[in-house]
């Protein structure tokens, strides 16, 4: 078992049950994992930050991924967050110890990556293909394969960047003849030849799962990191006795600039009344 689910089985910290849960990705698409963790944890506020400044993360630098993040992370311990959750694949596989050096004991922290390597491993059988599609900066990194191999050397993993669908997502390009196009062009590729199932690797993804389901007929399972994060943010506060029981939440958005993507999307998984705030990362 990797060090992550480790560390906060063992680690104990000094925090309340009716502190907030942190969020951040650089767009809309950490919104489908938040909205997994408002279906399954009703009593929890939630505080997010979408840094639409730079989005998308997947062509940044790597030193640029790992300042923003940090960047965010001091500005959600800044909000007394007691959970934070990196809801970025880019970021999850590129800037997480960064991350992890600031929240320190401060935080629970948790990535996109983990859980969903350790539901996959779980279910997987023997032989199985496994697909993996997500930006250049998290495919690049190699970080679904590797810690697919480490836990079971006879998978066979295939991964393949595919940069357009973010921002495609971003500009609101979903079930429509572009996104068909554009998904058939990536999902044809012989690098996904036979699999039996596909890891969105990007937190923007599940906003068009359906049309991938639709794509495969069924034939593949599609792995949707957002409702597998739900559960394991759950289990972690079971687990330190940190579940908010008597909280009537009130959530809270920041942005680092305006997107009307971003508030159309906002609003459709939180239809209670919601401000957007602004709040610039440098």
């Amino acid at each position: 078992m990797n060090c992550l689910f480790f560390k906060l089985r063992t680690t104990k910290y000094t925090l309340k049950a009716d502190q907030p849960i942190g969020i951040f990705d650089s767009g809309i698409g950490g919104l489908t994992v938040a909205n997994a963790i408002k279906k399954h944890l009703p009593n929890e506020e939630i505080i997010y930050f979408g840094d639409t400044a730079h989005l998308p993360y997947g062509d940044k630098a790597p030193y640029s991924i790992k300042h923003y993040s940090t960047e965010i992370a001091k500005f959600l311990l800044e909000k007394k967050c007691k959970v934070i959750v990196i809801a970025c694949n880019t970021a999850s596989s590129i800037a997480y110890k960064d991350v992890l050096k600031v929240t320190q004991n401060n935080a629970i922290l948790i990535n996109v990556i983990d859980p969903v390597v350790e539901k996959v491993h779980k279910e997987a059988k023997q032989n199985d293909h496994i697909g993996i599609i997500g930006t250049k900066g998290t495919i690049k990194s190699g970080i679904y394969r590797k810690k697919l191999k480490e836990l079971n050397d006879d998978l066979e993993v295939s991964s393949m960047a595919t940069p357009l669908l973010a921002p495609m997502i971003e500009e609101g390009f979903i079930n429509d003849k572009i996104s068909k196009t554009v998904l058939e062009s990536y999902l044809t590729d012989n690098k996904l030849k036979d699999i039996n199932s596909i890891i969105l690797a990007c937190t923007h993804y599940p906003l068009i799962k359906d049309e991938i389901n639709l794509f495969y007929k069924g034939k593949v399972t599609v792995v949707d990191s957002a409702d597998i994060v739900g559960n394991y943010v759950k289990a972690q506060l079971e687990i330190q006795g940190l579940l908010n029981k008597k909280n009537k939440p009130k959530h809270q958005f920041f942005i680092s600039d305006y997107t009307s993507s971003f508030e159309k999307s906002a609003r459709h998984f939180f239809p209670e009344k919601i401000t957007l705030e602004k709040a610039s990362i440098w």
